[in-house]
């Protein structure tokens, strides 16, 4: 119905009015997101999680050669890293280095020796309303049950292959 209406909106003004119409129409979506009827709603991009081989390395590009505020270094044994956030405007970094030999992040740096883009965290306001609703709908977990994560809420990885390529954890908000 949105389209149609704004089709016929379109239709009378020039094609540099109506791509400004368009793309403000197409950029004007609420801080949360979520389908009609949903019991949960997607938020947004807490933090970008990078891979790095060389965690003091990586802490002082971000803090002495670009001027960020980066936290201090974070053990998390229950998911076999350490962690470091830097604080950015409207978002976070959080640089992730291996903590014992069993550790996901080992794996991933043995297949990218110089690190990388790990996953992506996206806030939600109802974690197991979301993994119930995401399961139905055949996305896939890494665990069964949400985990407590670095800002100490509640977590969910979702499968890679059921999201395009890029591993994805939900975070409650």
């Amino acid at each position: 119905m949105a389209s149609a209406v704004l089709k016929v909106a379109v239709a009378g003004l020039s094609r540099c009015s109506a791509l400004t119409l368009m793309r403000a129409h197409s950029t004007t979506a609420p801080l949360h997101q979520g389908l009609p009827g949903s019991l949960w709603k997607l938020g947004r991009l807490n933090h970008i999680a990078i891979a790095v081989p060389d965690m003091e390395k990586a802490t002082a590009l971000y803090r002495d050669v670009l001027g960020a505020t980066v936290s201090d270094k974070v053990p998390l044994p229950e998911h076999g890293v350490y962690t470091v956030f830097v604080e950015l405007g409207n978002t976070k970094l959080e640089l992730l280095h291996p903590l014992g030999e069993k550790s996901p992040i080992a794996g991933f740096l043995q297949k990218n020796k110089s690190g990388g883009m790990h996953h992506i965290c996206i806030e939600v306001d109802d974690i197991k309303a979301a993994i119930v609703d995401l399961k139905a709908k055949n996305i896939r977990t890494l665990s069964a049950e949400p985990r407590i994560g670095a800002h100490g809420k509640p977590v969910m990885f979702l499968h890679p292959k059921d999201c395009d390529g890029v591993l994805v954890e939900l975070e409650e908000a």
